[in-house]
């Protein structure tokens, strides 16, 4: 045995959307009823096959527009007005998760819409939380991943600037300063949840106290990327890994201490049976 001393970053798991998505799931599909969710509930493949076999049905934006007559779950991401208008033609009953923090978002850009600002979004524009907000505003907002995908000569001296929630704080910050620096006036409206944004001080103290990382997160987790990136900033030996039989053994050595984490959309079993896996090595 390699005799591995193994410890789990205390913040990890489920953020408190998620959490409270997979509550209201369970909560049908403990009934024995039948569920439907628009989208993957959470991007974390482990977690989405042990709710489908509890009796959950992911479904694309094409076939919930053919539903009907069904029970549909908005996930936490939130979603476009639209998604709550073809659940009303279609007669779908909809269970709504939509993250609050995402909501209030959500209104807020509603209100820089009808004050006709000048909207750009710093966030991944594929995202289904982006889709949502967007939406919200007849999709006239400009999305960006990174500063350079900015073209300032063709940018208006006066914008209103978001987030997606799951963003990271530092950057967005410098975002900002160089957009002033190019003269450019930014009504900055951070949206950044700060869950999520917390957790990085906490992931680079905690990846510093071991020899070894394993990062837990699915492989379409935006959050789980970026905290990824972060851990391995601290710690060179930081290993990404969905499921437990990604870990090699040779990552390890005798007696080494091991440090797990994930992404807020790792759920805390698949976590705990990493643990369980190293202990057992």
């Amino acid at each position: 045995m390699l005799n591995l001393i193994v410890d789990i970053e205390p913040n990890s798991g489920f953020c408190f959307g998620v959490k409270n998505a997979i509550k209201k799931a369970e909560g049908i599909l403990n009934q024995g009823e039948e569920l439907y969710c628009l989208g993957e509930i959470v991007h974390n493949d482990q977690e989405i096959k042990r709710l489908e076999e509890k009796g959950m049905k992911v479904i694309s934006y094409g076939e919930f527009e053919k539903l009907q007559h069904k029970t549909v779950l908005f996930r936490a991401h939130g979603e476009p007005p639209i998604s709550y208008k073809i659940a009303e033609r279609n007669h779908v009953s909809v269970i709504d998760a939509s993250c609050p923090i995402i909501l209030r978002l959500q209104d807020k850009i509603s209100q820089s819409y009808l004050s006709h600002d000048s909207i750009y979004i710093f966030g991944v524009p594929n995202h289904p939380e982006i889709i949502g907000l967007n939406g919200k505003i007849n999709n006239s907002a400009f999305v960006f991943e990174k500063y350079e995908d900015l073209d300032l000569n063709k940018l208006p001296k006066n914008i209103t600037l978001y987030s997606q929630t799951t963003k990271s704080l530092k950057q967005f910050y410098s975002i900002i300063e160089k957009l002033k620096e190019n003269g450019i006036n930014v009504k900055v409206v951070d949206s950044i949840c700060r869950q999520v944004s917390n957790r990085e001080q906490d992931l680079r103290e905690f990846c510093r106290k071991f020899d070894t990382i394993v990062f837990v997160a699915g492989l379409n987790s935006s959050n789980g990327k970026q905290l990824f990136e972060i851990c391995r900033q601290e710690n060179a030996d930081t290993n990404f890994i969905s499921t437990v039989s990604e870990i090699k053994t040779e990552w390890f050595h005798n007696d080494e201490k091991v440090g797990i984490c994930g992404a807020t959309s790792t759920p805390l079993w698949l976590i705990q049976d990493v643990k369980d896996y190293l202990l057992a090595l």
